[in-house]
Formats: structure tokens, sequence, C-alpha cells
């Protein structure tokens, strides 16, 4: 049986349950790829992986998000691949191994001109803000868009969709530091509804991107202006929150929920056709990576779980 090196845990709990260990190369099934893997991100969401937050399944390779070549693949054998597929590293083994398995509609070329490396940084970051701004809140060339958690992987990729989109951005996080956003606000110092209202001349944004929830759910919706509408995709804590209904009902306020653990695989193809329509044309670009072996795989999780902006940590399966 020809075997890989794969990242897997077999209990939930911190980066160091995760153990590399060598396991058979996955089989196909009927309308599935094998993916000769050269780079998978670790995401936020694997590190909650790992500590049973999604309670996969055990023992499990986690990973969603990769770069490769399509080893065996009906029509797709010798292609350059991106992006990820539905239940990959939670009810399927993942993305932080040598070998994946994914269903053949899920594939999509992997731009040109992007490393593998650059190329499995997009993933999940690019298709949670992508889902949320352009498929369920349809943004506007000319609008204002508020995004909380600006400096994360998911605010940075909203901030260029939208300047792709020819919307205006206003950034908001509890840090200070480099942003392309048009404006900025440190939630810490800052009251975020004020600050929003002063940037459009007291009308209030038309969007608002919640990547972060819990406290400021409602200063996000106390930011839109009349008929504005805000998506939201993560919440910290027990995931409640508290807001005024009839501030909401007099405002005409929309809400909706993004979740791309819940993508199918043609509609995440569709997507990463999409974004590499982008990438080609310079409106998009790659976030600042950082690679690890997959020896040190626990360090680059433990890096994710610190939580500070900056590089995508990506794992390189091969030397």
């Amino acid at each position: 049986m020809k075997t890989m090196r794969a990242l897997r845990f077999e209990q939930y709990g911190p980066p160091s349950v995760l153990t590399l260990q060598e396991l058979g190369i996955p089989e196909l099934r009927p309308g599935q790829a094998l993916i000769e893997l050269h780079a998978s991100a670790v995401n936020p969401s694997d590190v909650k992986n790992v500590a049973g937050a999604f309670h996969s399944p055990l023992a499990r390779v986690p990973g969603r998000d990769y770069a490769g070549v399509v080893a065996i693949g009906d029509g797709w054998t010798g292609k350059e691949v991106w992006g990820s597929a539905p239940g990959l590293g939670l009810t399927r083994d993942g993305t932080h191994a040598q070998y994946v398995v994914v269903d053949l509609d899920s594939l999509s070329e992997k731009p040109a001109h992007l490393s593998m490396s650059e190329a499995a940084a997009v993933g999940v970051a690019y298709l949670a803000a992508w889902s949320a701004l352009v498929d369920a809140a349809r943004i506007q060339p000319g609008e204002t868009l508020l995004v909380t958690g600006a400096m994360g992987a998911v605010g940075q990729a909203a901030t260029q969709i939208a300047h792709w989109k020819e919307a205006r951005v206003i950034g908001a996080d509890i840090l200070d530091g480099p942003s392309d956003t048009d404006a900025f606000v440190n939630v810490k110092i800052k009251d975020l509804a004020a600050e929003a209202r002063a940037w459009t001349d007291g009308r209030g944004v038309d969007l608002a991107l919640d990547s972060v929830g819990g406290p400021l759910f409602e200063p996000c919706l106390k930011s839109l202006r009349l008929d504005g509408r805000q998506v939201s995709i993560a919440s910290l804590g027990d995931g409640r929150v508290t807001f005024s209904l009839r501030d909401f009902y007099h405002s005409r306020l929309r809400l909706m929920g993004v979740d791309t653990l819940g993508l199918t695989g043609p509609q995440i193809a569709t997507i990463m056709d999409s974004l590499r329509v982008g990438f080609e044309g310079g409106q998009l670009r790659p976030p600042s990576i950082q690679t690890w072996s997959l020896e040190q795989a626990v360090d680059a999780y433990a890096a994710v779980q610190e939580g500070m902006p900056g590089s995508k940590h990506i794992l390189v399966p091969r030397p």
C-alpha cells in the first residue's frame, strides 16, 4: 500500500494533540480526484476543529484549504488547482497531508502567477468574504462597507473584494496597523457607530460585514443607514447577542448569515473561479505568508491560536 505523511488528531485538545503519521494514500471513488498537495493553510477554524468545536469524528486529518496538482482526476490530471471542498478536515480527512481526495465538481484552476503557497493562503478567508459581500449582500459600486475584524484574514479579503467592486471601506478592529481600508476605527478607544456615521456625514453605512460578533454585533447594526444590511459570519463567546428590536425594524434593517461550512462543491468552484479573475487582473492580492513544514505543524497551529494579525501560516508538505 502506498503511504503519505499526514497530520492527525485522535483526541480533541490544544495543538499538541496533533501528531505526524504515516497513512495510506486515500482511494478514489467515481467523480473524485486525488490531489498531490504542495501547500495548505492553517486557519483559525482548523485550530477550533482540533479543539473539538465542530465535533469532527475521530481520528481526523485537519485542513480546509489547499493548492496542488491533480494526480488522478478525469479531465483534470496534471492541472494546478486551489481552493477547498465540502467537509474537508471536518467530516472527511483534510489537507494537512501530502495527498487529499476531493470531488471533481469542487475543482478550480489555480492562477498561474501565484505560487502554491500564495494560492493556498486564499481559500476559506476569501470564500467567506465573497459569499458575504457578493453572493449574500450584493455589494454595489459607490456603497460604503463597514468591516469588523478588518486586520484579520477575512477582513483583509473583504477590503480587497469591496474595492474591486468599487465600494468604500471603513475598517474596525481592536488593533492599529497597516490597512488598505479607506478609514479605520480602533474600537478599543472610539465608538464604532459614532465614527461610522461621522465618516458618512451622519447617514450611516450601506453594508456591514461583522466577522467578530459578540460585543461588536449591535454597534454594527447602529452604524447602518436606513434600509442598511448586515452580514454576520462569526461570534465570540456563547454566540448570543442582544440588540434593540425596535431600532432594528424602525430602521428597516436586514440581517444575513453566511456559513462557509455549508458551501457545496460547485459553489466553491464557482467562487474560486471568480476570485481567479480578480487575482489575474491584479484587483486581488494574496496575503503575506509564513511557511512551515509538516514537522513544524504544531508550532504553526500555535501561531494561529495566538491570533495576532500578520502573515498567513502555510504548511508545505514536501521538502
